[in-house]
C-alpha cells in the first residue's frame, strides 16, 4: 500500500468540461491564485494573466473546482492591486483584457470556473472619480461619493473623527485645496491611496452594478467581494472612543465594520446574479466579530459563501476546533447556507507556519517556528477540512507545504502595512513569495529564465517543495492533497452534504462520521496531540496525512496526524 492511498481505492475524475451541478458551491474546492506570484510568463519578475493561464491544467489536475483570481486591474499597485484605479481595465503588468478573456474560456474548457475579486469599499486615489474631486475641491458633487469632511480644531487641522487605519495610523488623510492651502480630510480604512467610497451615494450602488455586470458579460463565475463588511459606516462617523488598535478579526470594530445597512447591498447584488446563468456566486470577504454576524452575509437572498476566519484562527487543538466546528455548521444551518472553510490566504501567515508556533500568536507571525512540526499539523489540519461538510478554500502554494518566509529583508518587503506604525503586523509579503514550480534555482520557473528575477526573492530550499520535485512522490503534500480532493470528488459521504456526528474519542482526538444515502460511511480520526494514540480502524483506510499501519481491527494514529476511513 502507498504511503497516502490505498491500493484498490478508485480516483474518479469527470472528464474535462463536465458541467458541475446546480449549487455547486455549495460543496466546491476553490483554489486561490495570488496572480502577481503564480507565474510569470513574460520573464518580468512579476506574474501574469498568461502565466495563469499556462498553468490552468496543473490545477485542473489537482482536482479543483474553481479559481480565483486576486486583483489585476488597473492599479498603481500601492497595496498589490487592491487599490483599483480602473475596474475594467486589466493592468499592463498583468496582461490585457483579451488576456482575460481567454483565461476564462480556458478555464471554462477544462471545467474549471473563474471567480474574480472585486474590491468595493475603497478605489485608488487615481481613480477618476477621487482625482476629479481633489482638483474641483471643497463643493464638488463627485465629493459626495467618498467621505470627505472638513477638520476639527480652530483651523481644521485635526481629523474629523478618531478612526484609525488598519494598516495603522490614522484613517484621515487631509487635502490641499487646488490654491495650495490645507483642505479638507478624506476617509481611508486602509491605506492613504486607497479612499473609501460612500455608500450612501447612489452613483456608487450605480457604478458598482455595471462593474459586476461588465464582468459577468464576460463569463466569470462569480465575485469575491473584499472588505464585505466594510462598505457601510454608521451615520455620522462617530468617534471609535477609548479602543485596541483597529483590526479585521479580534474586536468589535464599532461603527467602522459590519453595519447592517451592508445587507441592502448585497441583496442587490444577489438579483444581479441571478439574472445570469449557470449558477454565478458572490463570496464575502466578511471580517465579522462572531460566526452569527457572519451567517448574515449568507442569508437566502444575499450572498453564497463567507469565509470562516474564526475557524482559520483557531489552534491546532482539539476542544477549540471542535468548538468551531460546531457553532460553524449550526449558524450556516439556520440561514440554509454551506460552511466556507479555510486555513490560509493571502492576507495571513501560512498554516505550515502558524501550527509551528505555539497557539495565540495570532494570523501573521514573524518566526519561522518548528518547520518540520508546523509541516506535519498543516497536512493533518488539511484532510480535517476537506473532510467537513460544505466548501473549501485552498492558496495557492499550501498543497506544496510552503511555509511563510520569515526572514524577507527589510529592503524587499512591499506590504504598505510594514511602513506603517501600530497596524497590522505588516509581514504579508511572507505568504505571498511566488510559487516554485521546477528546477533547483530561483525562480524555480515561476518565470521563464532561470536565474530571472522574481518580485520577491524565493528561499534557496524552496527547489525541493516544487511541483516538478513533488510530482509522483506519494509522501510529497501535493500527492497528499491529489489524493485527498480526487476522493473528496469521489466518495459519496463528502462534498457539501449536512451529515456529520461526532464519536466517542479520547482527549485530544477528534472522530466523526459521514454517512451517505446508500449507507456508506466516511470516518475522520484527528490526532491534534505530539503523542500516539490507539484506536480501533472505523473501516478501510482511504488517506492518511503520515504513514500508518493496519494490524487486524487496530491501529495506531501517530502523534498530529489525520487519517479517512470508509466503510459499507
Amino acid at each position: 500500500m502507498p504511503q497516502h492511498l490505498a491500493a484498490t481505492d478508485p480516483v474518479v475524475e469527470p472528464a474535462a468540461g463536465t458541467a458541475r451541478p446546480a449549487d455547486w458551491w455549495r460543496e466546491a474546492v476553490i483554489y486561490q491564485v495570488y496572480p502577481r506570484s503564480f507565474a510569470d510568463a513574460d520573464g518580468d519578475g512579476m506574474g501574469d494573466l498568461p502565466g495563469v493561464r499556462s498553468r490552468l491544467p496543473y490545477l485542473r489536475s489537482l482536482g479543483v473546482d474553481a479559481v480565483w483570481l486576486s486583483p489585476f486591474y488597473s492599479s498603481p499597485q500601492a497595496d498589490a492591486g487592491y487599490d483599483v484605479a480602473d475596474y475594467r481595465v486589466v493592468d499592463p503588468v498583468f496582461g490585457t483584457l483579451s488576456d482575460a478573456v481567454a483565461l476564462i474560456e480556458d478555464a471554462h474548457e477544462l471545467g474549471l470556473r473563474i471567480i474574480v475579486d472585486l474590491v468595493p469599499n475603497h478605489c485608488s486615489d487615481q481613480h477618476e472619480w477621487f482625482r476629479r474631486a481633489l482638483t474641483e475641491g471643497p463643493g464638488s458633487r463627485l465629493r459626495e461619493r467618498f467621505h470627505f469632511r472638513d477638520g476639527l480644531g480652530e483651523y481644521g487641522e485635526l481629523p474629523p473623527n478618531d478612526w484609525e487605519s488598519v494598516f495603522g495610523g490614522p484613517a484621515w488623510t487631509r487635502t490641499k485645496n487646488p490654491d495650495g492651502t490645507p483642505g479638507q480630510w478624506y476617509l481611508h480604512l486602509f491605506a492613504p491611496q486607497q479612499p473609501d467610497f460612500n455608500w450612501d451615494h447612489r452613483a456608487v450602488h450605480d457604478e458598482f452594478a455595471s462593474i459586476l455586470r461588465f464582468w459577468l458579460d464576460l463569463g466569470v463565475d462569480g465575485f469575491r467581494i473584499d472588505v464585505a463588511h466594510g462598505l457601510v459606516k454608521a451615520p455620522g462617523l462617530p468617534d471609535l472612543g477609548a479602543h485596541d488598535p483597529l483590526r479585521l478579526l479580534g474586536n468589535d470594530a464599532g461603527p467602522c465594520f459590519d453595519q447592517d445597512g451592508v445587507h441592502e447591498i448585497y441583496r442587490g447584488w444577489r438579483t444581479i446574479l441571478e439574472e445570469y446563468a449557470g449558477d454565478r456566486i458572490g463570496v464575502a470577504e466578511a471580517w465579522a466579530p462572531t460566526l452569527e454576524r457572519t451567517a448574515n452575509y449568507v442569508r437566502p437572498d444575499e450572498l453564497h459563501q463567507a469565509f470562516n476566519f474564526q475557524y482559520l484562527a483557531t489552534s491546532w487543538e482539539a476542544g477549540p476546533l471542535r468548538h468551531v466546528i460546531d457553532e460553524t455548521l449550526t449558524t450556516v444551518r439556520h440561514v440554509g447556507a454551506p460552511a466556507t472553510w479555510v486555513l490560509s490566504n493571502h492576507d495571513v501567515t501560512r498554516h505550515a507556519t502558524r501550527f509551528a508556533n505555539p497557539p495565540g500568536l495570532g494570523t501573521q507571525i514573524r518566526t519561522a517556528g518548528d518547520r518540520e512540526l508546523g509541516l506535519r499539523r498543516a497536512r493533518a489540519a488539511s484532510l480535517l477540512m476537506l473532510a467537513l461538510p460544505g466548501s473549501a478554500y485552498v492558496y495557492q502554494g499550501e498543497e506544496l507545504g510552503l511555509p511563510d518566509v520569515t526572514d524577507l529583508p527589510d529592503e524587499a518587503r512591499q506590504d504598505p502595512s510594514y511602513f506603517r506604525a501600530d497596524g497590522q503586523d505588516g509581514f504579508r509579503d511572507g505568504c505571498r513569495v511566488p510559487i516554485p514550480w521546477s528546477g533547483t534555482q530561483a525562480p524555480y520557473g515561476f518565470g521563464p529564465v532561470t536565474g530571472g528575477p522574481s518580485w520577491l526573492p524565493q528561499p534557496a530550499e524552496w527547489a525541493a517543495l516544487s511541483v516538478e520535485a513533488q510530482s509522483g512522490d506519494p509522501a510529497s503534500t501535493l500527492e497528499l492533497y491529489r489524493a485527498a480532493l480526487a476522493i473528496r470528488r469521489g466518495h459519496p459521504a463528502l462534498g457539501g452534504a449536512d451529515n456529520l456526528r461526532w464519536l466517542n474519542s479520547s482527549e485530544g482526538v477528534l472522530v466523526f462520521e459521514r454517512r451517505a444515502p446508500d449507507g456508506t460511511v466516511f470516518t475522520c480520526t484527528v490526532n491534534t496531540t505530539g503523542e500516539p494514540v490507539r484506536l480501533t480502524v472505523p473501516g478501510e483506510l482511504l488517506l492518511s496525512s503520515v504513514r500508518i499501519t493496519v494490524v487486524a481491527t487496530e491501529t495506531v494514529l501517530p502523534g498530529d496526524t489525520t487519517a479517512w476511513w470508509t466503510a459499507c
